[in-house]
Order: C-alpha cells, then structure tokens, then sequence
C-alpha cells in the first residue's frame, strides 16, 4: 500500500552525527506536546541559524513537525506489519524516507507492473511470433532495453530506500538485479547484431512480475510451494524408486516379445511406466503382452495399485498435512508481525507527559498517513471503536485491535426501519405488505418452486433441439412467462426492502444480473440481434438459486467465493511456470512438429494428413496433432496446457521425440511433476478451506457470520462539538465541515446522539483468529517472552517503556529543517 504524504510535509535533511548541529531546547513548548523519548528515526531539530531558543513559535513549529515525522514513521510500520515486510527494510533516515515514499505508491507499482507486463509480451514479438504480432529486431530489442531500463531506475530507487547494505541481503531483489544484468546484455547483443540467438534467459522475465507489489499473493504461493518440496521430494523418490524396479521388471518379463514395443529397451520401459502412471497409455501399454499372456495383467494391476492408487494419493496426503501445517505457522507468524508492528507504532505516538496510551490527536495524525482518504468522521468513530476502556487515551491493549477495526466501513443507522415509514398511511401500508410477503418463507419456496420448473422446461426444450439453429426467430412463450415472474420478483423484492437494502444482498445483487442478462437475451431474440444470442445460454444460472436451500451446498458456495481471490493468484502462478516452459519450448521445439512429420514413430496416425480420392469425393484424413506445437507463445500455452490434462499427452511427447533426440523426453516429464506439484498445492489449498470452514461452522454456531464483521458506536452532539474545536484549532476546514454536516443532521432530527454501524466482510483471518484463540494467547506470551530476552536492559528511569522497545533500535537521526 501506498504512504501518502500532506503537501505541508516539510523536506528534510539528515545529517551525520558528526556535522549534526546542536539540537535546541524543547522543554517549555506552550500547549505542544512531546514525543517519548524513545521516538522515530526521523527526529526534527532546528538548525543552528534558526530563531533563539526562547522564540516559542519557532519551538512550537518544530515539535510539530517532529510530530508529523513520527505519524509518518508509525504509520509505515503499521504498512509493513499489514504487508507483512520485514522491518530491516524500514527506511533509516530522511533520504531513504524521500525514497521510500516515492517507491511506495500507486503510481510507481502500475510503473512496476506495466514494466513487468511489457517485459513478458514481447515473447508475442519476437522469433517465433504470433504471425499478426511479429515485430522487426530492432523495434522488439529497443522496447526490451526501455523496460529493462525502467526496471533499474527501479532498483536505484529500492538501493536508494534499502542502503547498499540492506540491498545486497535482501534475496528476491539480489534474484532481480542478476536477472536484470543478464536480459540487459543479452538485449543489447540482439540490438548490435540485429540476429536473435537462443535466449533460455527470457523464461526469467517472470521474475520482474513476481516482484510486483500486486503480486503478493503469488509470492507467497511460491513460497508455499517451495516449503511444500522437502516433504513432496521425499514421496517423489519413493514413487520413482518403485517405478525403476518395476520397469527393471517389465524389461526382462516383455523385451522377449518383438511385437511389444513398450518394453524392448529400458529406456522405453521406464519412459512407458512413467506415462502409464498417468494413465494416459492404458490399457495399450499392456494390450501386446497381454494377448501374448493373460497372466501379465497382474504386472500393471500391482504396478498401478501401489503407485497410481497408494502413493499418489500418500502423496497428497502428505502434501495436504504440510500445507495445513504451513498455513498455520504462516499465521501465526502474520499475527506475530503486526503485533510489534503495532508495538513499534504506539511507541512513536505515546508522549512524555502522557505514557500511557495515545491521544485522539495524536490518533488521527496517524491515520492522516496511514488511511489519507478516511474522513474525519471515521476517524473519530475508528478511535471510539478502538477505545475500549471509554478514557481520553487508547491503551496498548486497545491498539492491538488496530487491523481490525480500521478496515471497517461506518454508516449512520438509519432513524427509520423502513424507507418507506414517513410515506402517507395508504402507501405505507402497501409496501408493508410488499416486505412483510418478500420476507415470507412462502414467497421464498414458491420462488424456488418456479425456478425449479424452469429449469425442467430448459432441460426438456434443449433435449428436444435438434441440430442446426438453436435459436428461433419466434421467442418462446415459456421465455417471455418465467421472465415475467422474476421480473415482478426483482420488483416487489426493491419496493418492499428498497434499493438499498435490495442490494447490499450478494444472492440479490446475483438475481438481479442473471434477470437482467435474461432480459437482455429476450430483447436479442425479439430483435433478431445474432451476434448477442449467446447471453440467451446463461438463463441456466438461476438454478443456482435452489442451493440456498442446502446448508451444506451454501458452505460449498460461501467457500467457493472466498477462494476467487487466492484461485486467482494459484492461477497465475501457474501461468508464470506455463510461461518459463513455453519459452523453453519455443527455443527448443518451434518448427519441429508438422504434418506428416513423425513417420517413424509409433504415434505417426496422429501426425498423418493426407487427401485422397473416393469415388467423386476428396476424402481427407487428418491427424490433428500437428497443432499442438511450440511455433508461438500462444500455441505453446496451449499445448501445456493440454499437457496438463494429460489425456493422450505422451503422443505430443513422442511426436517431439521423434523428431529431436530422446532426451527431449526430460522436458514433458519435468513439466508434468512441476504441474503435478503445483495441481498438489491447489487441491490442497482448496481442501483445506473446506475442513477449516466446516470445523469454524461446528465450532461456532453464530448467526453473525452471514453478516461479516459489525460494530455499533454512538457518539453524541457533545463529542462532535468537541472534535469540531479540535480541527478549527488546526485550521482543517473540510475535516470541520464533514462533522458539522453531522450535528446538522442530529439537529434536524432533535436528536442528542447517532448511532454508527461500522462493517467490514469476514477474512480468513478473522476465522483463524476464533479457531485458535485458545492458541494465540500461547503465541502471545511466548512472543512476550523472546522479546524480553533479547531486550536490553534498559535504565530505571526507561524502565516504563522497556516493553514497547523493538529489537535491535537504530540511533535516531539528527535532521534538520
């Protein structure tokens, strides 16, 4: 995320210790507060040409801004723990602040990701190319060397933030900058030699959408498939270990038949056992020394029992424990995280004269950096949510609330239960009636009733379809009644809940575009509008209606939706290793496989196109295989990808053989146990939101969790006054007219106080949090424990704040203005 600075942040300039310039005194500032002592990294003193130590405005101004360096260094810390970065890249002092803030906004991570894209696409331009996208050398080498550029001022920017020191260690980025070294040279031979040679390297450019700041969620998928391996590589040897003996075996128990030809070397008997595993061969594999001895089966039938049926599952077993095991420590370690994220930022925000928690002031500095579009409002009511003790100072205690609450979004309950009450009696009882019968259960079944038969009807109409058009010129009546129905559906549904509530509903926000696409399918039909037929298939959706009536099949569809999100990123990691394999593909394989190519080889009817003439007809057979090819980037991604369905894959494998050497045998195989592992992580990842939703459902039998996340608080006309005086004093004209708009609107009403809901969804976060509170408290006290450890001992007079010391503190900067 972003750190945003006010434009009245003053620029800085931090100086060594050894030409730093005393620092005036700060002790008898009127009405400013200052900072505990053990403050940010950032400090403002005043320089030696500033006003004499008693002009008390000039103190005053730089308490000030000494304040705003700590809101600013607090709320970076409380980005690291939410981005979970570590904290010896917390920037030092005021030169790698300028830096950071600039690396840390939205602007330079679309640079960043633009850059990353542009890298990756230019595989559609280069040899081979799409045929469409082809670009000249010059023109592709020239776009390549610009990006590559961008990416090291980048890097300059993350040197710069980081220090050279903190740069070398940091590995993803050391990872980059090779990277980069290498593509920058290579880039530059192309562009002098005006030739394109083999360039294995540029399967690395993923690299730079890795390090992406939107690429989060992949990196930690990679990190979790990585800390997957050791367990996995153990099983894989196993596997591996009884599929050399078995093939071992198979060569001398079939070599000796000539018309066998799986098993006339060893090579083709390991290279076979290793397809048949997939079960993409069988049952050809054994069909010739099956016709030659019945009794051979039981060779495939043991061999597909212990590795198909046994180890793979083992395999997944082991895979599934180690993720559930990863996930947890994961958390546990996220958790942990914020916690001295949030110990470092209170430390900053706590003063001398108060010690003890931070001030509402001081509260909403913070939020000023770390939320700067949260209005003022919010931040009174975020501070009140997290004050749990009802005093003038949040406490440490209350502060450890901070992620949870500060995501919450806050609206003013309304006065009214319905929309409609202050409408005239008549139409008032009306819409009552609407909501009291949209809220019936007997609305609710007979509208179940309906799609139920809708959906028969679909089923029985498609059924009678023959082939040909599908689509009449005449629009069904069964079309035009069932859409009447939920057409009066959707509109008694937002008169009687109205608008608002109507679509704060996920399932109605869901009723209401399959209605409309519906709609939309029914104008395409009326007007004959061919190009637009296709919305008329998605009429189906409404069944998805009837799995509300199932609590089993609504936890099915709740989890579904909570892992779009985490799918998604699972699927473009999979699509970064795609990428790796199809420009390895393309160097090695582009141009090989062709019609009529692989003659020799066993899959040669695959490959075969050939026309000839029966009777008065030009009958052509052709094998389509020839398509699945290595020529572009999009046909590459193709074939991996129908290398990954495994069905029939090894006759693209052969076909390839055929045509290079063996040994390209090693590229399909290693794709296969790469996409192997990679499928391994995702069926477990989805297996685990499963059984941990389920055990969050038996365990907590709250009727909460439909509604997400909910907080009430209310705040009177004497609080708003309050904070209103508190904003003027620091001339914030919009912070004072957005309450103002408040006591207004309590004015109006003739009310004393508002009552303020505060929502948010529920993460997977907030689950883990009930599902191991007995745990976290264990965490929490053993945290406690390691930080006394490796706390220092601090002086008596300290000895208050020694708790909140994070480990291994930098000497404050001395800055000046």
């Amino acid at each position: 995320m972003a750190v945003s600075m006010d434009d009245d942040v003053p620029l800085i300039l931090t100086l060594d210790d050894s030409g730093s310039s005393a620092s005036a005194p700060l002790d008898d500032l009127d009405r400013e507060e200052l900072p505990n002592e053990n403050g940010g990294s950032y400090d403002v003193i005043n320089d030696a040409s500033s006003p004499a130590a008693g002009d008390c405005c000039a103190q005053q101004s730089s308490a000030r801004h000494n304040w705003e360096m700590n809101y600013q260094e607090a709320a970076i810390y409380l980005q690291e723990g939410e981005n979970n970065d570590k904290f010896f890249t917390h920037p030092k002092n005021a030169k790698a602040l300028a830096a950071y803030l600039f690396a840390h906004n939205h602007l330079f991570y679309l640079m960043e990701l633009s850059t990353a894209l542009l890298l990756l696409l230019l595989s559609l331009c280069e040899a081979p190319a799409v045929p469409m996208l082809r670009l000249g050398i010059f023109v592709h080498a020239t776009l390549e060397l610009f990006a590559l550029i961008v990416v090291v001022f980048e890097l300059s920017m993350k040197m710069r933030w980081l220090g050279f020191q903190t740069f070398i260690r940091h590995k993803r980025t050391m990872v980059k900058t090779c990277v980069l070294f290498v593509q920058f040279i290579e880039a530059i031979v192309v562009l002098v030699r005006q030739t394109s040679h083999v360039r294995i390297t540029r399967a690395l450019r993923c690299i730079f959408l890795v390090d992406c700041r939107y690429c989060g969620a992949v990196r930690r998928n990679l990190r979790q498939i990585f800390q997957s391996l050791p367990p996995f590589i153990d099983i894989l040897l196993l596997l591996l270990f009884f599929m050399v003996i078995f093939a071992i075996l198979g060569f001398y128990l079939f070599s000796p038949n000539q018309s066998d030809p799986y098993f006339n070397t060893l090579e083709n008997s390991l290279v076979n056992l290793f397809v048949l595993l997939t079960t993409s061969n069988f049952p050809d594999v054994m069909m010739p020394s099956y016709a030659r001895n019945p009794w051979s089966c039981v060779f495939f039938i043991v061999y597909l029992s212990i590795e198909l049926y046994f180890i793979m599952n083992l395999l997944l077993a082991v895979v599934f424990d180690t993720f559930n095991d990863i996930e947890k420590r994961k958390f546990k370690s996220l958790l942990l995280h914020k916690r001295t994220a949030i110990q470092h930022a209170y430390r900053l925000l706590i003063t001398k004269q108060r010690p003890s928690g931070i001030s509402f002031k001081h509260f909403e500095g913070l939020l000023r950096f770390y939320k700067p579009r949260m209005c003022a409002r919010e931040r009174y009511l975020t501070f009140k949510a997290l004050n749990q003790s009802n005093t003038p100072l949040v406490s440490l205690k209350d502060f450890y609330n901070f992620y949870e609450v500060v995501g919450l979004k806050w609206k003013a309950k309304r006065n009214r239960e319905h929309w409609f009450d202050d409408l005239p009696r008549t139409a008032f009882l009306i819409f009552k009636g609407i909501n009291i019968l949209v809220k019936s259960r007997m609305f609710q079944y007979t509208m179940y009733t309906v799609v139920a038969v809708n959906g028969i009807w679909i089923l029985v109409e498609t059924f009678m379809l023959q082939g040909g058009n599908f689509f009449s010129r005449n629009v069904p009546w069964s079309y035009i009644v069932f859409l009447t129905i939920y057409g009066v559906e959707l509109l008694l549904k937002t008169t009687g809940l109205g608008p608002v509530e109507y679509l704060s509903s996920g399932w109605n926000l869901f009723d209401f575009a399959v209605t409309l696409f519906a709609f939309l399918g029914l104008m395409a039909l009326a007007f004959n509008m061919e190009p637009f037929y296709f919305i008329v298939v998605l009429r189906p959706l409404q069944l998805l209606r009837l799995f509300k009536l199932k609590k089993r099949y609504r936890n099915v569809l709740d989890t579904m939706f909570e892992l779009f999100p985490r799918m998604a990123s699972l699927g473009l990691t999979l699509l970064i290793f795609y990428y790796c394999f199809a420009i390895v593909g393309m160097e090695f394989f582009a141009g090989v496989v062709y019609p009529n190519c692989c003659n020799t080889s066993t899959v040669a009817d695959s490959y075969r196109w050939v026309n000839h003439t029966v009777g008065n007809k030009t009958v052509v057979e052709e094998g389509y295989y020839y398509l699945n090819n290595f020529d572009n980037i999009l046909n590459s991604f193709v074939t991996l990808f129908e290398l990954t369905v495994v069905n029939d894959w090894y006759i693209i494998m052969e076909g390839v053989t055929s045509q290079t050497t063996h040994w390209s045998r090693l590229y399909f195989m290693i794709f296969y146990i790469v996409t192997m592992v990679v499928m391994t992580i995702i069926v477990a990842f989805i297996l685990d939101a499963f059984v941990f939703r389920m055990n969050y459902t038996r365990k907590n039998q709250d009727s909460e969790e439909d509604n997400g996340i909910v907080l009430e608080k209310e705040i009177s006309k004497e609080e708003v006054v309050g904070i209103i005086e508190l904003y003027k004093r620091s001339s914030a004209t919009t912070e004072t007219a957005q309450l103002q708009k408040i006591v207004l609107q309590m004015d109006k009403y003739g009310q004393m106080s508002t009552l303020f809901l505060g929502r948010r969804s529920r993460t997977k976060s907030d689950l883990s949090m009930k599902m191991y509170e007995e745990e976290i408290q264990e965490w929490y006290e053993e945290h406690s424990r390691k930080e006394e450890s490796q706390t220092p001992l601090q002086e008596p007079a300290s000895a208050s704040n020694s708790s909140l010391k994070p480990l291994s503190l930098r000497q404050r900067s001395r800055t000046v203005i």
